[in-house]
């Protein structure tokens, strides 16, 4: 029995079973499910509160002293990454389809 290849409605890319997400009422492939503007927003705000919050609490005694290590420069956008990169991951999990 061959089963209707299921497409998403965004871009007509056919979405392998396990691998389609439900967003605003639509079927996404996972590229269209990230590159949603409002996941993108809420998950760029997430980022923005939660890593200022790790940041100041990690790196406020490095950052008041005013003597700034090489280290911060990777150490603080990955701070900013994690919290992005978690609130995409849970969007996309509870949208799954």
């Amino acid at each position: 029995m061959e089963q209707t290849p299921r497409l998403c409605q965004v871009c007509g890319k056919s979405v392998a079973k396990g691998h389609a997400f439900t967003m605003g009422g639509r079927l996404r492939c996972l590229r269209c499910a990230v590159l949603r503007r409002d996941l993108l927003g809420r998950s760029g705000y997430t980022a923005l509160v939660v890593g200022t919050i790790l940041t100041a609490i990690n790196q406020a005694n490095v950052l008041l002293t005013g003597d700034w290590p090489g280290s911060l420069a990777w150490k603080i956008p990955l701070t900013y990454c994690v919290p992005f990169c978690v609130a995409t991951w849970g969007a996309l999990i509870n949208s799954r389809a």
